[in-house]
């Protein structure tokens, strides 16, 4: 839970890059499995996944507020 802390505590503009930098480390590992490679921790990829989906969360929860309020 203290990801989801410290992803609140970030800015849209923060949590916008945050977002692309874990789609390319994503993506990066996600070839690394593919083509064979020796991963070290092959769990990241779901790990980063949901990190995604956190902050993805967070930015439509505050888009949601800014339409209500």
């Amino acid at each position: 839970m203290r990801e989801v802390k410290e992803l609140r505590e970030l800015s849209d503009e923060e949590l916008v890059k945050k977002v692309e930098e874990y789609k390319a480390e994503l993506r990066r590992l996600i070839t690394e499995i593919n083509t064979g490679g020796s991963v070290q921790n092959p769990a990241r990829a779901k790990l980063l996944r949901k990190s995604i989906a956190r902050a993805l969360t967070i930015l439509k929860e505050r888009r949601l507020r800014k339409n209500v309020g």
